[in-house]
Parts: C-alpha cells; sequence; structure tokens
C-alpha cells in the first residue's frame, strides 16, 4: 500500500517539523510505501534540511506563500506520485508510525471510505472537536465572536456532533484538515482543494464533496496529538483571511439557503441524536 504525505510548511520549528516526519517513518517490515513531500511556504529555504532526515523525504520549495490547499495540490495533483492513500498533514501532528499501517487497513477493509481521520487530542491529552456537520454563517459567527456564551454552547453541541455517544466511529460531512487519510482514487472523481481558499474552510470543503460520494469516517479507536494553535483566534491578519474564506465558502453553497447542507445536516443529525436517546 503506497502513502504519499503532503506537510506544508510555513516558518515552522524544525523540531515541531521532525516530531511529525518521525511520525510518518514507519518500519521496514511495515507494509506500507511511504513518501513524504515537504511544500515549503515560507520566504526561504531554511528547513530544506529536513529532507536528510530519511531517504523517503523530498522538499519542494515554492519560493512564495501559495496557501495551504494549493500547497497541498501541488503534492495531490502530481501524477509521478501516484498512491493507494494521501494524507493531508499538519506540521504540528505526533502519533505512532504504526498509525498509517492501521488506517490503510481500515480502508482496504472498507471500500467505501473515502475519507477518514482519527481521534485528535491536545498535548494534554483533551478531546479536540474534528468532526463537524456543514457549517452554517451562524455556525461561524458565534464560534469566532462567542457573544452569547449559552448560545454559542448550544450551537456548537449540535455543530460538533457532541450528542454521539462517545467512542463511536462517526460518519460526518466535515472531518478536521489537520489529518486526512484520503482515498486517492476518489480525488479523480471529486477533485482537489479548491484553490480560492488561501487558508480555512478548505478542508470543510473538501470534506463536503467527498461526503457526497463516497463514507467520510472519524475514528477514535485510534489516536494522534495535535498541537494546534487556534492562531486566527489571536492574530489580526489571520481572523481576516478566515473571514474571507467563510464567505468564499457561503458565496460558493449558499447563506440562508442551502438545500444539500439542511439534508446532509438533518440525517447526520437524527442518526446520532437517535442513538444517543436510546442510550
Amino acid at each position: 500500500m503506497k502513502i504519499v504525505i503532503s506537510i506544508v510548511l510555513f516558518n515552522n520549528r524544525i523540531e515541531q517539523v521532525t516530531g511529525a516526519i518521525r511520525s510518518c517513518l514507519t518500519s521496514a517490515d511495515s507494509p506500507c510505501d511511504v513518501r513524504i513531500v515537504l511544500v515549503d511556504n515560507s520566504p526561504t529555504d531554511r528547513l530544506k534540511v529536513l529532507a536528510a532526515i530519511d531517504p523517503r523525504i523530498s522538499y519542494r520549495f515554492m519560493n512564495a506563500n501559495l496557501g495551504y490547499g494549493t500547497a497541498h495540490n501541488v503534492v495531490l495533483k502530481d501524477k509521478a506520485l501516484q498512491a493507494d492513500y494521501n494524507l493531508v498533514l499538519n506540521p504540528d501532528m505526533l502519533f505512532e508510525p504504526t498509525l498509517l499501517e492501521r488506517l490503510s487497513q481500515y480502508m482496504a477493509d472498507h471500500p467505501r471510505v473515502g475519507l477518514c481521520i482519527p481521534g485528535i487530542v491536545y498535548p494534554d491529552g483533551t478531546k479536540q472537536s474534528v468532526v463537524k456537520l456543514l457549517p452554517t454563517p451562524t455556525n461561524l459567527f458565534l464560534r469566532r465572536f462567542s457573544l452569547l456564551k449559552t448560545l454559542t454552547e448550544k450551537s456548537d453541541e449540535s455543530y460538533e456532533l457532541k450528542r454521539a455517544p462517545s467512542g463511536t466511529e462517526i460518519h460526518a460531512p466535515f472531518l478536521s484538515g489537520c489529518f486526512m487519510f484520503i482515498r486517492s482514487s476518489i480525488l479523480d472523481e471529486v477533485g482537489f482543494f479548491d484553490e480560492r481558499y488561501f487558508m480555512y474552510l478548505e478542508d470543510a470543503d473538501l470534506s463536503r464533496r467527498i461526503f457526497k460520494s463516497a463514507d467520510c469516517v472519524y475514528l477514535p479507536q485510534f489516536e494522534a496529538i495535535h498541537e494546534h494553535q487556534k492562531e486566527s483566534y489571536k492574530n489580526k491578519r489571520l481572523l481576516k483571511i478566515h473571514i474571507q474564506s467563510a464567505l468564499k465558502y457561503f458565496f460558493k453553497w449558499g447563506w440562508v439557503i442551502d438545500r444539500e447542507r439542511s439534508r446532509i445536516n438533518k440525517e447526520v443529525s437524527r442518526r446520532y441524536s437517535l442513538t444517543t436517546r436510546r442510550n
């Protein structure tokens, strides 16, 4: 099973990226043939030293900040990098290399699955919300500005499927872009990251398109650690980019009227709320 892993860089700490790389380096007797491509959006190529860690790593200096999805597309669209599975990975992730073998086997055993993500936790073990419904303008507005705590918490409970039974696999239309394990053939059908998004919501857009053709599954029986700094909550420039991406997303898919979103969210909510009441 061949896995091509793309990691997009921008002025990252070398030790941080080294941890992510070493997480991906499977053992010599692994059934997975792993290739790692570092796509560097940084203003200089100082991170090229990372390619010396292992011969399975290649480095591509873009000499410009292409944005998140566009940089990953450099790898996803490359016909010379044909694979069974693509892993879109953030540079601040840590996990056991055997995770890639287990996810590959899961995908082989479940041919309907086009995209999956393991359980993601912070370094202190706190669970991250990486599985969601399709966003509405209200969801994103309340999460961003938290003007009414009670209303925000109620919105998030539904949006993040918090009523789904703990430890259960969840089929959902939006899986976080920090760790997207994708069946490569599904990309030929639905397309790659929409390059109109510089950063943020490109994962919601791609997940949504995959969900219409295949299963998108959250797998809590597996686990990875994500540092996740939520930079757009601290940086005004990134906040502006986040807002711009939200505008592009809703102009593309619909603001108040998005019948596909309504149908998908109702079906997914019904499935997991009913399960919760039975338990």
